[in-house]
């Protein structure tokens, strides 16, 4: 497709995202103080930032409440002491995992709830259930959002036929997940424009989601949003599972757009994220890449980092000797 927009132009179509504590959470399984989400909070109403993902709406009956802090779970009481009624222009969002929620029973009616967004994600063989909960959100009275996972191990034929199915429910928009961060930015251009040839026949809109294993994060994101992508996802500094995410404070420097702010990012990133690295680790490492590049689930390499293995070589050898 044509490209839309330029470097100066102010799409004013374009939300962006902030999914510091859901995708963040899985660095730290979601231990994070009421003061860190307050200020963030703070800090994305006056950057002018459109959402803000608060975390998971994950099944008690399935995770430990004792092993993760309460973002895991974001119960309506913890929203609202962080957000009261959240009388500001930011709209809040909590994800909701395709089999791991119980959504007739978690998701409660947005009359008596202080989210706004639904966003499910799935894989490519869940998508049955994943259009009913689109389909239950959307009658609670939710903006919903789909993300359709690890696209990159996915037939090309499957996702296009997801995508059809998605088109036919009241999903609002549809997200471009690079789950393993193997994608490249032209890679990401093809994807994009089949998203968005089959979500624009629908009347949707579609979003991006990256990893930065392959250091292509940033790249990637805004390929997607020239190619008409609506919806742009980052954490701040990046932070996110494994090698992590596109990071706020560069989308928010690229896009032009006066109603975002870059200095109250900049500002709670010295005052929060400099000592957060201290005590949690993310971002682009060997192993990540490696994995990125044989289009793999990162969890061998998280489990690298983590032992400080800098055997790469054998690591290598371990990923590409696969079956």
């Amino acid at each position: 497709m044509k490209q839309k927009g330029d470097l100066l132009t102010v799409r004013e179509d374009v939300r962006v995202l902030d999914a510091t504590i859901r995708d963040g959470g899985l660095v730290n399984d979601f231990y994070f103080t009421d003061e860190f989400v307050k200020a963030l909070y703070e800090m994305n109403v006056k950057a002018g930032i459109d959402y803000m993902e608060l975390g998971y709406r994950a099944d008690k009956e399935q995770f430990d409440v004792n092993k993760f802090g309460k973002w895991k779970f974001c119960n309506e009481d913890d929203i609202r002491a962080i957000v009261g009624d959240n009388d500001t222009n930011l709209k809040l969002s909590i994800m909701a995992d395709v089999g791991r929620c119980d959504y007739k029973k978690d998701i409660i009616d947005r009359n008596d709830s202080a989210v706004d967004l639904i966003r499910v994600a799935t894989y490519i063989n869940t998508m049955p259930e994943a259009i009913a909960m689109i389909e239950d959100a959307n009658k609670k009275g939710y903006e919903t959002t789909c993300n359709i996972m690890a696209i990159s191990n996915a037939q090309e034929a499957d996702v296009k036929y997801a995508l059809e199915l998605l088109g036919k429910t009241p999903v609002d928009a549809i997200y471009v997940v690079d789950s393993y961060g193997s994608l490249y930015p032209e890679q990401v251009r093809r994807i994009s424009d089949t998203y968005l040839e089959i979500a624009e026949k629908y009347g949707k809109k579609i979003g991006i989601h990256a990893h930065n294993n392959q250091q292509c994060a940033f790249a990637n994101t805004i390929e997607a949003l020239a190619t008409g992508a609506s919806f742009l996802d980052a954490t701040v500094c990046g932070m996110g599972r494994g090698a992590g995410n596109c990071a706020l404070e560069a989308i928010v420097g690229f896009l032009k757009n006066p109603d975002y702010k870059l200095a109250p990012i900049l500002k709670f990133m010295e005052n929060y994220m400099v000592d957060l690295r201290k005590e949690c680790t993310w971002g682009y490492d060997i192993p990540y890449l490696l994995t990125g590049l044989t289009d793999q689930h990162p969890r061998t390499a998280i489990a690298a980092t983590k032992e400080n293995d800098t055997k790469y070589l054998d690591f290598y050898h371990m990923l590409i000797d696969r079956d």
